[in-house]
């Protein structure tokens, strides 16, 4: 089996369930489409990489929440023989690792994949001959394949989101997002907010070029390389950070000004946490998303936006204990 990263990102006691977790969640979301199996080894994934000690049995890892039955019967099942037989058999199975393969291709999904496989291409070598099939955003993801699966470490995001402000006006609130934000030492891609004062959601035709100019300026720069779709909120490409260093995935957004702390709250994650938290604030009468928090009133109607000034009023709103982004990684 590859060696993958846990969800937090980082070796832990329980790696090696996590690995084989991850793994079979991919089968389900890529190759079975079962979202509810992909979403339940997601968790159990996300439970164990943030338990302390090693789990020693099943029986066990029952007690954490997120692990059934099912889970628990593998997880004894790696433990005595070191390996799982359902995983042995999708390796065995050519038409799902060929699948495996191309949705790990930025801009290709299960469908594309299982159509793209479908026609005989299986492999990288044979998807380069077949570009044809591919839009603008696969045939990036396909040109750097091997660089986007390569982890950011933390100081070259440090110094890609000092470059980036370097080149922002000063009234341009940035935030760089995802796993970078939670402490992890390294990351999958670079999710960057950015936000203005003028730019509200009352006033939506303020937005006018903020982000394109932004994109302009790092473009001229020469850290922005490649640009796979560029609108009035939302730019996704790729940065090089200089001549030596490899291409990496580059999203950023523009949010309004008065929706900026729930954008942060959100892009920030982990998803695992972010469900947890939108759970909360339904069971207390809200509804929290990455635009607003509103109350629900008796109807089932949200009301207005509640005025959020920073993250922690979102926490203090619907009385969710604060937990800094390095503790919301499970």
């Amino acid at each position: 089996m590859g060696k993958r990263k846990t969800p937090s990102g980082e070796e832990t006691p329980n790696s090696d369930f996590c690995d084989f977790l991850s793994e079979l969640a991919e089968y389900e979301k890529n190759i079975s489409r079962n979202i509810h199996k992909y979403n339940a080894y997601r968790k159990a994934a996300s439970v164990l990489a943030s338990h302390p000690i090693r789990i020693k049995s099943g029986e066990e890892s029952k007690k954490l929440n997120g692990i059934g039955e099912k889970i628990a019967k593998k997880i004894d099942e790696f433990l005595q023989t070191g390996k799982l037989q359902k995983l042995d058999n999708i390796h065995n199975d050519s038409k799902s690792t060929a699948i495996n393969l191309l949705t790990q291709i930025t801009g290709i999904g299960p469908a594309k994949a299982q159509n793209l496989v479908n026609e005989g291409i299986t492999t990288l070598e044979e998807l380069e001959k077949h570009k044809n099939k591919l839009n603008h955003h696969q045939l990036i993801g396909l040109k750097y394949y091997h660089d986007f699966k390569e982890k950011i470490p933390r100081d070259e995001i440090k110094k890609i989101e000092n470059l980036i402000r370097s080149h922002l006006e000063p009234q341009i609130q940035l935030t760089i997002c995802g796993s970078y934000r939670r402490g992890k030492q390294q990351s999958g891609d670079i999710d960057a907010l950015i936000t203005h004062p003028n730019y509200t959601s009352s006033q939506p035709k303020k937005k006018q070029n903020i982000l394109k100019n932004v994109v302009a300026a790092l473009q001229n720069c020469g850290l922005i390389t490649e640009t796979i779709s560029l609108g009035d909120t939302k730019f996704m490409g790729a940065c090089k950070l200089n001549q030596d260093s490899i291409t990496r995935r580059l999203d950023i957004r523009l949010t309004p000004y008065d929706q900026y702390f729930c954008a942060v709250l959100y892009f920030t994650g982990s998803d695992m946490f972010n469900k947890e938290m939108r759970a909360h604030a339904l069971d207390v009468g809200f509804t929290l998303n990455e635009y607003t928090l509103r109350p629900v009133g008796s109807t089932g109607v949200p009301g207005e936006p509640v005025e959020i000034h920073s993250e922690k009023d979102v926490f203090d709103c619907i009385g969710f204990p604060y937990k800094e982004p390095e503790d919301r990684n499970k």
